[in-house]
């Protein structure tokens, strides 16, 4: 089976640089907080993952799926760091400067772990 892609280059200065072009599924793919974290997180730490999958036309469906992985592990982990820390409605209503400080500190612990686990790895 042969190729028939051509790559087409352009002079900058005494350099000729490949005009790479998204394929049609990534660039209809549009990253949240935890996909442009991650996307960054690869950039600058993991050169060699980052550059293997943009020249794949992967970098967006792989940023994607852990997009949606942090956002399910934050989600869960506030849940249930809500039972555990008894950050009930009925708190919520008796003592609102009280649940917004636990709610605050359940988010950090939660976006904490999302970072440790699943973007900086």
């Amino acid at each position: 089976m042969e190729n028939k892609s051509r790559t087409t280059y352009r002079r900058v200065g005494d350099y000729l640089i490949p005009d790479l072009i998204l394929p049609p599924e990534e660039a209809n793919i549009t990253l949240g907080k935890w996909g442009m974290l991650y996307k960054d997180y690869l950039e600058k730490h993991k050169k060699v993952h980052f550059n293997s999958l943009l020249m794949q036309g992967k970098l967006y469906q792989h940023c994607a799926e852990v997009e949606n992985q942090a956002r399910e592990m934050f989600d869960t982990l506030i849940e249930q760091m809500k039972v555990c820390d008894d950050v009930t409605e009925r708190l919520k209503e008796e003592n609102q400067l009280e649940w917004v400080c636990r709610m605050g500190s359940i988010e950090q612990r939660a976006r904490e772990v999302v970072y440790n686990e699943l973007i900086h790895t």
